[in-house]
């Protein structure tokens, strides 16, 4: 059963536009949560066709937009609300999986038939690596924590750094999406909340402090988050496991938009060792 589009609402905050990928069987399965990354959304490339073989696999797939990635719940593709774009943070993104969490693992789930909640894996691509990170080492209901071509420090990002005094003095920077051509706003609350919450957004610290198995996959040529940024996670957290990708990049082969019927190779690859990871 696939479930597109359903919308998560929340009292005085954005809702959260997400989909379900499972078999509905009555069997309790692992709840499986990917996280997009920076400039992301869920449904970019081949994220449905990768869905579908977690689905296969006998997982309980969910992905989600975080609730200021630039998407409505009218059009959750591409970036229409670049306003809410430009109040997002690190801060509202943990919010936003703490509140899907919150709605998968509840008593009063419609799906709670379907969940096998003693078994919670949640896959961060990219920044949204970073954030898995840290919920993971907050969150005891979180069992595995997969991480695609993750990020490794929050204070080195384009989004984080930069003319800080400009950036105050103009309340806002931009910086340019490359496949959209939009100049994609982040307000200087983005830096400000950051700074006030630094202790909590130190993804060195919440690697060093995982109880739970952390499997890092990590293309060696990745070209937007280097490979040494996979060696630092694994260097502080010696329990993981290192998963490098020879010849691919920071998406394992995928692209926007993605017509082909099948996921890249190299995703597929990487796909089969998460599973591998979860079942």
């Amino acid at each position: 059963m696939i479930k597109k589009d359903q919308i998560l609402y929340r009292k005085e905050q954005k809702p959260i536009v997400f989909d379900t990928f499972f078999n509905k069987t009555k069997k309790q399965k692992p709840l499986v949560i990917f996280c997009h990354g920076y400039k992301g959304f869920k449904d970019w490339g081949s994220w449905d066709l990768m869905a579908e073989v977690f689905r296969k696999a006998e997982t309980f797939f969910v992905k989600f937009n975080f609730s200021h990635n630039g998407g409505t719940t009218e059009n959750p593709i591409d970036f229409p609300d670049l306003d809410a774009f430009a109040e997002n943070n690190y801060i509202k993104e943990l919010d936003d999986l703490d509140a899907v969490l919150n709605y998968f693992l509840s008593e009063d789930s419609e799906y709670k038939n379907e969940i096998d909640t003693n078994n919670v894996t949640v896959i961060g691509h990219s920044r949204g690596g970073g954030i898995s990170i840290i919920k993971a080492a907050e969150d005891s209901r979180i069992t595995t924590l997969i991480t695609l071509a993750s990020i490794c420090d929050f204070g080195k990002r384009t989004a984080t750094i930069g003319d800080l005094k400009q950036w105050q003095k103009e309340g806002v920077k931009y910086v340019l999406n490359g496949r959209t051509k939009q100049q994609m706003p982040h307000n200087y609350q983005f830096y400000e909340n950051f700074k006030t919450n630094e202790t909590r957004l130190n993804i060195e610290k919440a690697e060093k402090s995982l109880k739970i198995p952390h499997l890092i996959i990590h293309a060696k040529d990745d070209p937007s988050v280097k490979f040494n940024e996979a060696e630092y996670l694994h260097f502080w957290n010696p329990k993981s496991i290192l998963l490098p990708i020879e010849n691919s990049d920071h998406v394992f082969g995928a692209k926007h938009p993605w017509e082909e019927k099948s996921p890249p190779k190299t995703l597929i690859q990487v796909i089969e060792y998460c599973i591998g990871q979860i079942c």
